[in-house]
């Protein structure tokens, strides 16, 4: 794709850099994987100010960042454009959905609650997790106001809608996002769809049986009938601010579009910005109140990941020059290996990370990740990091950007969300032997 061949260096430049570069220059980058992990559990009061994000990202990015400009200017020319483009989808895509309102209540039954469920991983893949976790929490949170227990609901919410719904797509999901700006075709991960099918049918099986088990249990213990009391709180549904699902249908088109024909270099990061413009301009501000919009959430995506950009270049190097050298051969084994450090680290430099080693191991450039999909094995690691990268970002609060954002959200509202090891405890017992079946059915 244009966009990720205008500043790639030649096939070995990436390859030299890489084994030149001393061990201790990703120093920087695991410092700062470890502050997004450590930080908002040890020092909350401290890392919920931008501010400070922002100081962290340049203590630790710019003295790499001009390194690398010394050593091989073009190399951080890319990553800067590579950024850019990164930020300026999720930022195009968190304005627009905070332009959709859904008001109204929903009945939360257990089949109400699945459907809405269902609805939103098909969402997570055309408009991000982050904009379908955004836009159905309050309607989720709101249909089941009169549940006395719905932490279960909220969990599920989670590993569905910010998590797995987005593997189909690069809109889904930053990792598939990156990927597509290194050379993944736009369509490509479509091929992920009996992997998408198998995981988010099954956690939506579960869901059901789980949700009515509890809504049973709750009927007994609620005078009256339980469904009769859902269906009077039941408002009928009206979504406010419809055009922005146009708009986000022209940010799909500007992607398609720049994958597949050669427009002038910047095209397609001043087209999402138009289409962001006409959206932010062209909403009423109540409806982005009514939403509770804010620019903080995409100011620290932003602030934080031009830390990551800039500091995971010498990580990136190495791991490309030298992926042969660690030992991970097959597809099952970079599955395990990306979706493991998803978990507790953000997904997306995860994503680089182990597409680097795949093409270290391959022989291939990291910076153009088309050239793994020339042979069959490419194909299968490059499917393997997408799967691992994506879907295990649930297994933790931290491991994709949404999931703490709901849980947020959902605290605010009166839920009692379990602590940060009570939520491992319900992925560990329901995602793990899940992720057990995808490598036995695909993977191996």
């Amino acid at each position: 794709m244009e966009l990720s061949t205008q500043f790639v260096l030649n096939a070995g430049g990436g390859a030299q850099l890489g084994h030149h570069l001393p061990l201790w220059s990703v120093v920087p980058f695991g410092l700062m994987l470890l502050s997004i992990a450590v930080l908002p559990l040890m020092a909350a009061r401290f890392w919920e100010h931008n501010r400070n994000k922002a100081m962290l990202s340049c203590i630790l990015g710019l003295p790499v960042a001009f390194w690398i400009a010394r050593l091989e200017p073009m190399m951080l020319v890319h990553t800067a454009h590579e950024y850019a483009a990164f930020i300026i989808l999720l930022g195009a895509l968190y304005v627009i959905s905070g332009g959709i309102v859904v008001r109204g209540t929903l009945a939360g039954t257990p089949g109400l609650n699945m459907a809405l469920l269902g609805i939103g991983t098909i969402l997570a893949s055309l408009i991000g997790t982050t904009g379908a976790s955004m836009l159905l929490i309050r309607p989720l949170l709101r249909a089941n106001s009169v549940r006395m227990r719905k932490t279960h609901v909220i969990v599920f919410f989670i590993f569905l809608v910010s998590n797995a719904g987005g593997l189909l797509t690069p809109l889904g999901d930053p990792p598939l996002f990156l990927g597509f700006l290194r050379g993944v075709p736009f369509l490509w991960t479509l091929r992920l769809w009996p992997q998408w099918l198998f995981v988010n049918g099954v956690l939506l099986i579960l869901f059901y049986f789980i949700d009515s088990t509890i809504f049973r249990r709750e009927d007994i213990e609620t005078p009256g009938d339980l469904d009769e009391i859902a269906v009077k709180h039941h408002v009928p549904i009206h979504i406010a601010g419809k055009r922005n699902f146009i708009i986000l249908a022209g940010i799909v088109i500007v992607l398609l579009a720049s994958g597949s024909m050669s427009l002038p270099p910047g095209t397609q990061e001043v087209g999402m910005l138009l289409l962001a413009a006409v959206s932010w301009f062209g909403t009423p501000r109540s409806l982005h109140r009514e939403n509770a919009f804010s620019w903080t959430p995409i100011i620290e995506v932003a602030v934080v990941f031009a830390g990551i950009f800039a500091t995971m270049i010498p990580a990136l190097q190495i791991l490309n020059a030298r992926g042969a050298e660690f030992g991970l051969t097959q597809p099952w084994q970079y599955f395990w290996a990306s979706g493991a450090l998803s978990s507790f680290l953000d997904n997306a430099p995860t994503y680089l990370t182990f597409t680097a080693a795949a093409s270290g191991l391959l022989g291939t450039d990291a910076t153009n990740l088309s050239q793994m999909l020339g042979n069959a094995k490419g194909v299968a690691l490059l499917s393997a990091i997408s799967l691992g990268s994506v879907l295990m970002g649930a297994n933790t609060y931290i491991g994709n950007g949404p999931n703490f954002m709901v849980k947020s959200i959902a605290e605010q509202s009166g839920v009692k969300m379990p602590s940060f090891f009570g939520y491992m405890a319900w992925s560990g017992g329901i995602l793990l032997p899940m992720f057990a079946g995808v490598t036995w059915l695909f993977l191996l």
